[in-house]
C-alpha cells in the first residue's frame, strides 16, 4: 500500500539582488517539486509575466482575498506593495505529491512557520552589502527611488538570518546552486518526514 505523505514546505528568503529566485530555479530544477506563484499588488517589471512567478492585481482585489482567508501568508514590502501566498499551492502540493518552493520575505516566512512547524528555511546573503546594490543597479529593473528603501530594507532583513535553520552566501552561483538541492534532499531523508513508510518496511519482513 502506497502511503501519502505531507508535502516538504521549502521558504526561501534574502533581499533584494541576493539572487534568490536564481536559487529558487536550481530548486525546481528537482525532481517532484513545484513553485507557489505569488500575487502582488507592484507593477510587473518589463521581464515579467503574469502567472509565472507572480499574479498581479490591484489593492481592492488583493484585500477581497486578504478578507476571504485566501492566503496563507500576506505582508507590505517596503511600506508600499502587498506580497501574499495562496493557500491553494498547498492543496494542490498534498494533491500532486510535491514538495512546495515560497519565495517570500521575512514577514511571510514568520507567518508560514508559524502555520507549518514542519517547513524549512533557507536565507539567502549576498557576498556583501556593496555588492548587493551593484547588483540591483546592475540588473536595470528598478529606479534610484525604487532602490533606495530595498537597500534600506536589506540591513533589517540581514539580520533575521538567525531565524533560519539555513543560510546560503551567493557568491559562486554554481556553488549556491549546489548547496540549495542539496538542502532539500537533505530534508527529504529526515526520520520524522517518513514515519510510516518506515514503519511498513520494517513490519514487511514477513511479507
Amino acid at each position: 500500500m502506497s502511503l501519502t505523505r505531507e508535502p516538504l514546505v521549502v521558504i526561501v528568503s534574502g533581499p533584494s539582488g541576493s539572487g534568490k529566485s536564481t536559487l529558487v530555479k536550481k530548486i525546481l530544477e528537482l525532481p517532484n517539486t513545484m513553485l507557489s506563484v505569488s500575487y502582488t499588488t507592484r507593477q510587473p517589471r518589463p521581464t515579467e509575466s503574469e502567472g509565472k512567478w507572480y499574479n498581479f492585481v490591484n489593492q481592492s482585489e488583493f484585500q477581497r482575498m486578504i478578507d476571504s482567508g485566501e492566503f496563507l501568508e500576506h505582508a507590505q514590502v517596503f511600506g508600499r506593495n502587498w506580497y501574499g501566498t495562496p493557500r491553494r499551492w498547498l492543496r494542490e502540493a498534498r494533491e500532486q505529491q510535491k514538495d512546495l518552493v515560497l519565495e517570500i520575505d521575512v514577514q511571510g516566512a514568520k507567518q508560514v512557520r508559524s502555520q507549518i512547524p514542519g517547513s524549512i528555511a533557507i536565507f539567502i546573503l549576498p557576498p556583501s552589502v556593496g555588492k548587493l546594490a551593484d547588483r540591483l543597479r546592475g540588473r536595470g529593473q528598478d529606479s534610484e527611488d525604487e532602490i533606495a528603501p530595498r537597500l534600506e530594507g536589506a540591513q533589517q532583513e540581514l539580520e533575521c538570518f538567525k531565524d533560519y535553520e539555513y543560510a546560503v552566501v551567493n557568491d559562486d552561483l554554481e556553488r549556491a546552486g549546489r548547496d540549495v538541492q542539496a538542502i532539500v534532499l537533505a530534508e527529504r531523508c529526515r526520520v520524522t518526514r517518513e514515519p510510516e513508510r518506515i514503519t511498513q518496511i520494517l513490519m514487511s519482513h514477513g511479507g
